[in-house]
């Protein structure tokens, strides 16, 4: 065995942007390529616009422009513009910012003194201008290292701070900004912050309700059982609504950052509802019922509040100020209050909610016994059949604290034994899994949740996910539709989505849903070998062999070997996250793609029919969601 040392020469002092560029899973989570919302590119864009967001809440611009293009990012704001004589301190020292003195910022996101020095840290340039009183100063950089600094010159400009970056692209590999991405997240920033105006690439983002005007967008006003509870209060703002969909909705924020993990905020929220309900009405309804199909939000605003992690997804807070309430007593009472006068002097929508709560209870007791059965079978199916492949650490593990190991579990959903058995053998058991389906699932579109449990194969998939009640207990981060890229295969992508979207389209929106994207080609000679997932890049390959390449078309999952797949499911996976735009009304996209066949559906599929023969499975058959519907709604369950 080789002998290694370990002296003094092995000790280093890493400076701030080494460790930065180093680690930078510490300071902005995941890196990605810009695929998903919460990869790094967009943690970069939240750092700096966070900062402007942070000087209108403070009462100062209403105005931020921001660009995005070809890969450069440009963000102004017009606010008071950061000192001149620290311009080159805010954004390259750690731990150096206004942020620390509460009189400045009694109530922002970013206490950390980290942000804008991780962008500059890992930005191929970065340039920062602040332009106050008349007079401005400019520093500009390259991955951290200062090149070039102006001395304070006079400047007839409006007082705010400029940001220019381009991220590193050697960190950031092959990455791409989504504008629709970057849109949502604005959007939210409007809504938060009611009377801002965020200029975007030539739109304008504007609310003057908040998150009124969110849930409005959100929604769609046929499917809710009464108009949306609307209050605001001094640090909390509140909007409720009940719809016609499973599960339940939230928009949680804490000073303008959205909270997709939720965190003390949201269970408090949650919590208070219930509560509120239960007393007004005098019964102790099923929380379950109480909770079915809300749509909601919450947005609170505390000092120096605690996150669980450095890109703030999750409030943990405790007190709403030093010496403030707590912050779950802070919502509670709020919540309790506003709500219960809401109820007392709108008898209509006192109704609505008690029709709600009682429909929902009788769903539920109809459909006990089945549920009580069908929780049996997927208990007794777990263990016999091992339709799981589990893997040994996951998400709703309460007791790990490694939350960037729990944020990589993930399971693939495959089709047949084949594809799970390369998959199985190519993973990573400490956080990958794969459930085997047993040919094609139920058509859900228009069933009930009682179908779920009817049908083996559909309940024991959401058994394996552990969402039955909800996403608290999800078991893995990403939920990954792993099928063969053939007519087959889509067809079964369509209907898992459709089960997801019917009835837990929550997964879908905290963004837990994911196509697995995997090579159609293999090109290879003695040399090299290159794998290809589209034409082009099958014929690019073709051309840097030069020669009489061997080609193999991959028809399944099941022929690519587990020594490739490792490649495939590891460190250079591909995935393409399933989205819900804001303006998606999901019962419309289910009813167009997935409910009886129209000459607008057949037309959509004519006009988007623009495959390459050689890049599907060698059939023709084009399958419609009605006609296999109608055999499987016949035998709900073998």
């Amino acid at each position: 065995m080789t002998q290694v040392t370990y002296t003094e020469d092995n000790i280093r002092s890493l400076d701030w942007k080494e460790h930065i560029r180093i680690r930078p899973g510490m300071y902005i989570g995941k890196l990605g390529d810009g695929t998903s919302p919460d990869d790094g590119i967009y943690i970069l864009l939240k750092e700096v616009i966070d900062n402007s967001i942070d000087e209108f809440v403070m009462g100062h611009g209403k105005n931020i422009d921001i660009k995005v293009e070809d890969g450069k990012v440009y963000v102004r704001d017009y606010g008071r513009g950061i000192p001149l004589g620290k311009v080159v301190d805010v954004v390259s020292k750690i731990n150096t910012g206004g942020k620390y003195d509460s009189k400045a910022f009694k109530k922002s996101v970013g206490l950390n003194g980290v942000g804008l020095k991780a962008v500059n840290a890992l930005s191929n340039y970065f340039k920062v201008q602040a332009i106050r009183d008349g007079k401005t100063a400019v520093a500009e950089f390259e991955r951290g290292v200062l090149t070039n600094k102006t001395k304070i010159k006079k400047d007839k400009g409006e007082n705010g701070t400029m940001i220019e970056y381009v991220p590193d692209d050697s960190i950031f590999k092959s990455y791409k900004h989504r504008s629709d991405f970057i849109e949502n997240q604005l959007w939210n920033y409007a809504y938060l912050n009611a009377g801002l105006r965020i200029n975007f690439n030539e739109k304008t983002l504007y609310s003057k309700n908040g998150l009124l005007d969110l849930l409005t967008k959100k929604t769609k006003p046929e499917t809710l059982r009464y108009p949306i509870i609307h209050v605001r209060g001094e640090d909390i703002e509140i909007a409720l609504t009940h719809g016609q969909q499973y599960g339940e909705e939230y928009y949680s924020f804490v000073n303008g950052q959205y909270t997709t993990q939720g965190g003390t905020h949201l269970q408090a929220y949650r919590e208070a509802i219930v509560k509120t309900v239960r007393d007004f009405y005098g019964k102790n309804f099923d929380t379950r019922d109480i909770q079915a199909s809300v749509i909601g939000a919450i947005s609170v605003r505390v000092e120096e509040p605690v996150f669980e992690s450095q890109t703030k997804t999750k409030l943990g807070s405790i007190n709403v100020g030093p010496e403030g309430p707590s912050v779950r007593a802070f919502v509670m009472d709020f919540v309790k209050n506003q709500l219960d006068n809401y109820l007392h002097k709108n008898k209509e929508v006192a109704e609505a909610i008690l029709k709600r709560i009682q429909q929902s209870e009788r769903e539920r007791k109809d459909i006990a016994g089945i549920k009580k059965l069908a929780n049996e079978r997927a208990r007794k199916a777990n263990v016999h059949n091992k339709k799981l492949r589990d893997c040994r650490v996951h998400y709703d593990d309460k007791k790990r604290k490694d939350q960037e190991l729990k944020d990589s579990t993930m399971v693939f959903i495959t089709e047949g034994d084949s594809a799970s058995g390369s998959i199985t053998k190519a993973r990573n058991v400490q956080t990958q899994a794969v459930f085997s389906l047993r040919g094609k699932p139920l058509n859900c579109f228009g069933l009930s949740k009682k179908v779920v449990y009817q049908n083996e194969e559909l309940n024991l998939l959401q058994h394996a996910l552990n969402i039955e009640d909800g996403l608290e207990d999800l078991r893995f981060n990403k939920v990954i539709i792993a099928t063969d890229a053939d007519v087959d295969g889509m067809h079964i992508r369509l209907l898992l989505l459709t089960f997801f979207l019917q009835f837990f389209p929550d997964l879908v929106r905290q963004g837990h849903l994911f196509i697995l994207d995997t090579p159609l080609f293999r090109v290879r000679d003695k040399s090299k070998t290159f794998y290809c997932y589209t034409e082009a890049e099958k014929q690019d390959a073709i051309d840097k062999l030069r020669g009489k390449p061997e080609i193999t078309r991959f028809k399944g999952l099941g022929e690519i070997s587990p020594n490739e797949f490792e490649d495939f499911i590891g460190e250079h996976i591909k995935l393409d996250p399933v989205i819900l735009d804001d303006d998606t009304k999901i019962e419309d996209l289910l009813s167009y793609y997935m409910g009886k066949n129209t000459p607008a559906r057949q037309t959509f599929i004519i006009d988007n029919l623009k495959v390459e023969l050689d890049q599907i499975a060698p059939t023709n058959e084009v399958i419609d969601p009605e006609e296999e519907a109608v055999e499987e709604d016949a035998v709900v369950n073998k």
